[in-house]
């Protein structure tokens, strides 16, 4: 059964094939597909942006996450059941050169995963983008659908996992399996790069493993995550001499139990953004 697509009225199955016109859908039929832990580190090595964001949307390397994304794709939640789901995995989207990372846990089951893009169509991206938005780095303060309009400025998001898992808990398989893909993303992106911002703890370990692997220098001890911290991490030096280093800031999640609950306000958030737009200005 098809569905009309909430902006384009164009009709989808749930999942969403590859190459059939979605908003944003960087994949076509033939975009190779890793199957395996392994395939996830061959298929992440190697490519330009635009082919690594194709290669995560259709990565099928954890059979539990499969399983889930498209079981929800295909029930949904009742009040989008007029809708098709995306039901696949969520590439990094946002400026292909960013000064500003933004790091998340995983994509949402009825927001990311039905909309195709991360952050989009729940609650926690209504707060993100907003934040985002008041503090310069969006275009608009909402995010609906991949075909809203929205673009970020000079900012890029991911999530550690890519595709949405059950209760919003990965394993630590399912972790390590897709690390990689945020290992390439950070490679191909870090020669602009000065400010990175972790959404909540996992975010924040994810990324200083990341940062890690790419060879810069986590501070000792390691730094503990918590809202507003701070870490300089160190570039590695390359052949043109020392690397830019990277500010790593922390921000609690955005999810609906902090903000319902005043554990995140939205002049928390908007500190912890605005104090990544400012110092990606300065860093020059």
């Amino acid at each position: 059964m098809t569905l009309p697509h909430p902006a384009t009225g164009d009709p989808f199955p749930s999942p969403v094939p590859p190459g059939t016109g979605w908003p944003g859908d960087p994949a076509d039929a033939d975009t190779p597909v890793a199957t395996t832990a392994a395939g996830v580190r061959r298929l992440s090595r190697r490519v330009l942006l635009d082919e690594l964001d194709a290669r995560v949307s259709v990565c099928r390397a954890c059979p539990r996450l499969v399983a889930w994304r498209e079981d929800v794709a295909a029930t949904k939640r009742a009040s989008f059941a007029a809708e098709p789901y995306w039901g696949r995995p969520i590439p990094g989207w946002g400026a292909p050169r960013p000064r500003v990372l933004i790091v998340g846990l995983a994509p949402a089951a009825n927001g990311g995963n039905r909309t195709g893009r991360i952050f989009t169509g729940d609650r926690s991206g209504d707060w993100l983008v907003a934040s985002l938005h008041r503090v310069g780095l969006a275009t608009q303060a909402t995010s609906l659908h991949a075909a809203d309009g929205l673009e970020l400025v000079d900012t890029r998001m991911v999530a550690a996992v890519r595709c949405a898992p059950p209760q919003n808990k990965p394993t630590p398989q399912e972790r390590d399996t897709c690390a990689p893909w945020l290992d390439a993303e950070l490679a191909l992106v870090e020669p602009w790069l000065r400010v990175a911002v972790a959404l909540g703890r996992f975010g924040w370990d994810a990324a200083l493993r990341a940062f890690a692997a790419r060879g810069y220098a986590v501070p000792r001890p390691r730094p503990r995550f918590g809202h507003g911290a701070e870490a300089l991490l160190s570039a590695p030096a390359g052949p043109g001499g020392p690397g830019r280093d990277v500010l790593l800031l922390g921000s609690y999640h955005p999810s609906q139990q902090n903000t319902f609950t005043g554990t995140l306000t939205e002049e928390m958030l908007d500190g912890v953004l605005g104090r990544a737009a400012a110092a990606a200005r300065m860093a020059g």
